[in-house]
């Protein structure tokens, strides 16, 4: 048993179980509490019967018009609760809120190393909508990694306009002009 609740302040202090992954974006605690403040009902937990931390996910409402989604900034399970459906279960959270947000989609970013998130996106019903090349800035020598961005069609688009793949690879700094 577990409860998805509202993410909150003091869980920062609590979540080390589940952000200290390699493949887990970790920001400063600033960029956290602007999600918080400004897209609350986006930002939840899941939590074990015990108090642990399971998971945790991160997102926001972004885009005007036809362009109006709910995007995932950020997805984590701890190492002992993956593979229990614990991302699904965040996932189709994120998904409702945006549904109640009349959002067209959702989308998110992932790593192209990261081929166990990428399948898992892909059973959610995410298609690879376009490669994003050197979106993930590396740390040394090592160059910098694409990112696939993924999207999901909501009700709204009804002819999932959205979800159809662009043909080229873009720059991070075109993602906003297409």
């Amino acid at each position: 048993m577990c409860t998805i609740r509202p993410f909150v302040c003091s869980d920062l202090l609590t979540y080390n179980n589940v952000n200290l992954d390699v493949l887990t974006e970790t920001y400063g605690v600033s960029f956290y509490l602007t999600y918080l403040a400004k897209w609350p009902e986006y930002f939840q937990t899941l939590e074990s019967v015990s108090g642990d931390i399971m998971g945790y996910i991160m997102g926001k409402a972004e885009g005007f018009s036809r362009n109006l989604h709910g995007h995932v900034t950020a997805l984590s399970v701890a190492p002992e609760y993956r593979r229990l459906g614990v991302a699904n279960r965040l996932m189709d959270s994120l998904e409702e809120i945006s549904e109640e947000k009349n959002c067209y989609f959702v989308d998110l970013f992932v790593r192209l190393s990261n081929s166990i998130a990428i399948d898992m996106y892909k059973r959610l019903g995410y298609t690879i909508y376009r490669r994003v090349l050197g979106y993930y800035s590396s740390s040394g020598s090592d160059p910098d990694e694409d990112a696939f961005d993924m999207r999901k069609a909501l009700s709204r688009d009804e002819d999932k306009v959205s979800v159809i793949p662009l043909t080229r690879p873009v720059r991070p700094e075109e993602l906003d002009t297409l």
